[in-house]
């Protein structure tokens, strides 16, 4: 007797055994297969089996941390890793108040949790609450609120009875918008004793005991966060008639972010006269994490084990601690142009703005000391963006086009942009010159080919009215087109414009000489006159630039618009640039040029060449300023 295969998935090949088995046996030796009612048996059959071979394919996905796609699926195998998502966070703001014409000898003032701020973005109006009590004694007869930390949104509350004879009981925060953060959990002992214990969070399970005030937070099916208490060995277990108070703030997530105007809606103590100053603009709203995010970081926080000892370490407690941020890296110090021993450095690049407020490093560092190991002190820098600057010539054959030069022009534009958007940004991103004129050359049917040139551009604050040595670090090599020996046209670096004490009249830039020397000269006309030939040094080799001390009174406005930086400007010897530590690659789309010419080569022609301006492959070929 023939043997069903059935390690077949495909519902034809299912059907195919089915049939070639029943064929076999004596009682259908001559049966007509296809011509009967037996064919449709055999298609439910083959349905049923294909249907119960799929559900068990997505069955085996779901039980593993890389294949799984349902979020609980994710969530529940990421709660056996020990780890758990972050919520959807709100914005977050620090300000000042200062409370006006306050009776006097009035020995402090308290501002109530939960006091109400209002502001305006893009149009749409928003509330930012406090989160906690804070009590205020005046300071030479002013009455001021320094520093005090606000949310988007409103705080909401919920209670429970505990019942421990019900096993089934669940203690879950009713909405999906609670920012966890913001979480306090607060026991009353039950309706008539009304003495109130506020439990924390739970970190460290190592040195908990039977008595210990925490709480534990998971993620639920649908998205909601559960609070869970101890089992009265690890943790105080609840008792029955225990009333479990829940108050957090549900936010609009990454609305809000940027907000920066706030007004007092309502009053602090009774007074309603306040000034609001801003000390930080409000970010780091954003929204639970996903799927992908917790299938890449649950694996590296169990390998953790809860510390923090590598660099990978600290990314991956940054992310979790801090979910506005789309791209982190840690480094030691030691591995700094100036080595710093004794320090991990990390650099955030958020998803909403262009840095970190003082006030989120501080909570972020605050938050990091619990995983830190020995006496290793992380420390929060800025992302340093280095700024590509592209020069395309694109040219195309206008016979197999309808479209305009402006319209290929601009079509142009978008795959740069695009490529900047999905390539670069980000602190491991590294621009690809081969891929990027590729999907130029593939924007349009009608583009033969494109020529262009790839510049880099770091910006520097320099100290207004003192004397102070800057150093500039492009951590790529820099292309030297002299080789060796002195150029009066000056080298590869330009900057914009400046000022020096003592010197109000004259405009100063810096370039090189090809041969390591910084220089600064004015311009008289297009006249380079020097004033100082060793302003500092160039090595060209790692794309390290040393300016020797100046005291600058000004900098000049760049390209008309008023600025406090001094652009420098160079060209690099590849034309692939790696991001190295806190850096990150961005085009810059505004002042980088596309152009759009019709090719009018014929070839075989006779005269070829003759009306073709021909242009070699891109050459490191340096501009003269």
């Amino acid at each position: 007797m023939r043997k069903l295969e059935v390690s077949e998935l495909d519902f034809d090949n299912i059907k195919t055994n089915l049939k070639v088995f029943l064929s076999k046996q004596s009682e259908f030796s001559d049966y007509d297969f296809e011509g009967s009612g037996m064919a449709v048996l055999l298609d439910i059959l083959a349905y049923n089996t294909h249907y119960l071979a799929f559900n068990a394919n997505m069955l085996a996905n779901e039980m593993y941390i890389d294949s799984a796609d349902v979020r609980k699926n994710i969530v529940s195998i990421a709660k056996g890793l020990g780890y758990t998502p972050t919520s959807p966070r709100a914005a977050l703001a620090q300000i000042d108040i200062t409370v006006n014409n306050v009776v006097g000898g009035t020995s402090s003032l308290t501002m109530d949790k939960g006091t109400v701020f209002t502001t305006t973005v893009s149009g749409s109006e928003y509330q930012f609450v406090t989160n906690e009590e804070v009590v205020m004694q005046p300071s030479a007869g002013v009455y001021k609120f320094s520093n005090v930390s606000i949310y988007e949104g409103t705080l909401a509350s919920f209670n429970y009875t505990a019942n421990t004879t019900d096993p089934d009981q669940k203690f879950i925060i009713p909405s999906a918008d609670a920012d966890t953060t913001t979480l306090t959990v607060t026991i009353q002992n039950s309706s008539t004793d009304t003495t109130t214990t506020i439990y924390s969070l739970a970190t460290s399970f190592q040195t908990l005991s039977n008595t210990s005030e925490v709480y534990f937070l998971q993620e639920g099916e649908d998205g909601k966060f559960e609070v869970t208490f101890g089992d009265g060995v690890v943790g105080k277990a609840l008792e029955t008639g225990n009333i479990v108070q829940l108050q957090y703030v549900v936010c609009n997530r990454e609305e809000s972010n940027g907000a920066s105007a706030f007004a007092l809606s309502g009053s602090i103590d009774s007074y309603s006269d306040v000034t609001v100053a801003t000390v930080s603009n409000a970010q780091g709203g954003s929204d639970e994490q996903t799927k992908e995010s917790i299938k890449f970081n649950a694996p590296l926080q169990y390998s953790a084990q809860n510390r923090a000892v590598t660099t990978s370490d600290y990314e991956t407690k940054v992310i979790e601690l801090y979910p506005n941020a789309s791209s982190v890296v840690a480094w030691g110090g030691e591995d700094d142009e100036t080595p710093v021993y004794g320090k991990v450095k990390i650099a955030i690049k958020p998803k909403s703005g262009s840095s970190l407020t003082t006030a989120t490093k501080q909570s972020i560092i605050a938050s990091l000391k619990t995983f830190n190991v020995a006496s290793v002190k992380p420390e929060i820098i800025d992302a340093e963006t280095t700024a590509l600057l592209l020069t395309c010539t694109v040219k195309y054959n206008k016979t197999k086009t309808s479209l305009t030069d402006e319209t290929i022009k601009s079509n142009v534009t978008t795959t740069i942009t695009d490529y900047n958007t999905t390539n670069l940004q980000k602190f491991d991103s590294v621009f690809r010159f081969s891929k990027l004129i590729g999907l130029i050359d593939d924007t349009d049917n009608s583009i033969i080919s494109n020529t262009t040139t790839v510049r880099m551009r770091k910006n520097f604050t320099p100290v207004i009215g003192t004397s102070t040595a800057y150093n500039i670090y492009f951590r790529n090599a820099i292309y030297n087109p002299h080789s060796g020996h002195n150029s009066s046209s000056g080298g590869v670096i330009e900057t914009s414009g400046f000022k020096i004490e003592g010197n109000s009249d004259t405009v100063y830039f810096l370039d090189d000489d090809g041969a390591g020397n910084i220089r600064r000269y004015s311009l008289v006309g297009s006249v380079r006159t020097y004033a100082n030939n060793t302003q500092g040094t160039i090595t060209y080799s790692t794309g390290a630039v040393s300016i020797n001390s100046l005291n600058i009174a000004s900098v000049e406005n760049i390209r008309g618009a008023s600025s406090t930086v001094i652009e420098i400007t160079t060209t690099p010897e590849a034309n692939d640039i790696a991001p190295v530590r806190g850096q990150v690659l961005d085009i810059d789309i505004a002042n980088s040029t596309v152009s759009v010419e019709e090719d009018t080569y014929e070839g075989g022609s006779s005269d070829a060449g003759v009306g073709y301006t021909t242009t070699s492959s891109y050459t490191n070929t340096a501009t003269t300023y």
